[in-house]
């Protein structure tokens, strides 16, 4: 009866967060075209500027990160495995939005140090990753 109930909880939160983050997605993506009409249809000193083609970036990024998460929260729901392929994306794409939106000029250069080693470790885990995949999979 307990093991019932705690998968019947672990379904209502898998189905909540999915909802949740669902809703965070829809509103990013609206957000997202709110702030690319109004900057097209501002005043034309230049189309886009820097800081603006930057909050872009960066929310195009926000938006592919929380779809990211949402197909692994799916994926979890459906077969209770949490793709470590998944994982690895969605952190290299947060930390390269970090990058892309970073002010080079407001951050030490010891965090600075901190993001490459950081970038490093997930490329070299992707990679092995990707190579583990390929040597279980010849074809």
């Amino acid at each position: 009866m307990l093991e019932e109930y705690m998968n019947m909880f672990e379904k209502v939160i898998i189905f909540a967060l999915a909802a949740m983050m669902s809703i965070v997605v829809l509103i990013t993506t609206v957000e997202l075209g709110l702030v690319l009409v109004k900057d097209l249809i501002a005043p034309p000193t230049s189309l886009l500027t820097i800081n603006e083609v930057l909050d872009l970036f960066g929310l195009f990024l926000l938006v592919l990160i929380g779809i990211e998460l949402l197909h692994t929260i799916k994926t979890y729901a459906l077969e209770h495995i949490v793709h470590a392929e998944v994982v690895l994306t969605v952190a290299l794409i947060a930390i390269g939005r970090k990058v892309i939106i970073l002010d080079i000029k407001e951050i030490s250069g010891f965090v600075l140090i901190g993001i490459g080693f950081i970038i490093i470790a997930l490329c070299i885990g992707y990679y092995y990753f990707k190579k583990g995949l390929l040597m279980k999979n010849p074809e």
